[in-house]
């Protein structure tokens, strides 16, 4: 175990961060399963930019790398044209 109250600050921040960030991660990727599995092209126009936003969010800070994000926003996009 840590050795110093500055270690053990840093634990307990670290952990904070993680549940805050799986969190967030875990809400992103409910989003884009609802979105994928949507077959209406009204309701899928609708939800795309809300999507979208929580994935730009994400890639600010850091939950998820930037390139994952565009990788992301581009299927997304794709398969909401598709539809």
């Amino acid at each position: 175990m840590a050795n110093h109250k500055s270690a053990l600050k840093r634990v307990r921040q670290s952990e904070k961060k993680r549940l805050h960030n799986k969190y967030y991660a875990k809400t992103m990727r409910n989003a884009v399963k609802t979105l994928r599995n949507t077959t209406d092209k009204k309701e899928a126009t609708e939800s795309l930019p809300k999507v979208v936003a929580l994935i730009d969010k994400l890639a600010k800070i850091n939950v998820i790398h930037n390139n994952k994000a565009a990788n992301l926003k581009s299927k997304l996009s794709l398969h909401v044209n598709k539809l």
